[in-house]
């Protein structure tokens, strides 16, 4: 063989890229097409759906005409629909969201402080706080009354003549 060097490129002898930049016309063409194209797909499914809308709404079934205060489109409910307009006794409408908010009011009372009544004084406090002021009080402690007194009095003193009326009995059973 020759000495000749084989370099990349076609069988013609051109080299393997091109020489010519691509033409701005041609991608602006490109755009201007995508751009209409899309336009067109916009308002082919505007179209299409407001045709579904129509169809939808013609089979939809009258509204009971006892039902006072109904929106005109019933298939979205307005906010805070169905809580001005009807009477109670309610159906849960979102079970997860009423419990939580049950449970958040709940915490608040029991880990805050707060009046339970403002006029007799009394207070609410935390259950933790609670805690620590019965570690340090301690438990309170109810005097004892005289009435109190009376009945350990009476009931040491029953005792003791028991006591005394066992011996006295045990005495004589000796003494025989």
């Amino acid at each position: 063989m020759s000495d000749e060097k084989i370099k990349p490129g076609s069988a013609n002898g051109r080299e393997g890229f091109e020489h010519q930049d691509m033409q701005a016309a041609g991608v602006l063409y490109f755009l201007v097409g995508l751009v209409v194209v899309t336009v067109i797909c916009m308002f082919g499914l505007k179209g299409l759906y407001s045709y579904l809308d129509h169809r939808q709404r013609a089979a939809e079934e009258p509204v009971n005409p006892l039902v006072k205060h109904v929106p005109e489109d019933t298939r979205h409910v307005a906010p805070g629909y169905p809580q001005t307009e009807f009477p109670s006794p309610k159906l849960e409408e979102d079970e997860r969201d009423q419990l939580n908010s049950i449970l958040l009011k709940e915490d608040d009372t029991l880990y805050s402080y707060g009046w339970v009544d403002e006029k007799a004084g009394t207070v609410r406090i935390p259950i933790e706080r609670a805690m620590d002021l019965l570690a340090q009080r301690g438990l309170p402690v109810r005097p004892q009354s005289a009435a109190g007194n009376e009945s350990s009095a009476a009931n040491q003193a029953e005792t003791s003549r028991r006591a005394n009326e066992a011996r006295g009995a045990h005495g004589k059973v000796s003494n025989q």
